[in-house]
């Protein structure tokens, strides 16, 4: 059965949360918006595309940075509103510099910076 982006279930905006996980760890990396012209350009690149809601254009990772997502697999969720990018990940997904966007943890009630940027 051949895929169409859209058969996603989108919000109101036209969006569907999509989280980037390392295709070899299973490290959660970060989590962005994509549409479904930014679903169709990644399956047809292989070069992950986000929809930037402040910028209001598609976002290829990496493409200024050169961290450069190459996604391995895209997978739906049982509501099909939700993807998940199974990726190769060159460098820091996080703009901070970081492996993972999720670098803070709630530990006793407190926030605690479990990772450094990379050098």
């Amino acid at each position: 059965m051949s895929f169409d982006p859209k058969t996603l279930v989108y919000d109101s905006r036209g969006l569907i949360p999509c989280i980037a996980q390392d295709e070899t760890s299973g490290e959660v990396l970060m989590m962005a918006w994509m549409n479904a012209e930014s679903v169709a350009k990644t399956l047809a690149s292989g070069r992950v595309t986000y929809w930037s809601r402040s910028r209001a254009a598609f976002w290829i990772k990496g493409e200024s940075s050169g961290h450069v997502q190459e996604l391995v697999e895209l997978r739906l969720d049982c509501d099909r509103d939700c993807l998940l990018a199974l990726v190769r990940q060159t460098g820091p997904a996080c703009h901070t510099n970081r492996r993972s966007c999720f670098y803070t943890a709630i530990r006793e009630g407190d926030e605690t910076e479990i990772m450094a940027p990379m050098a």
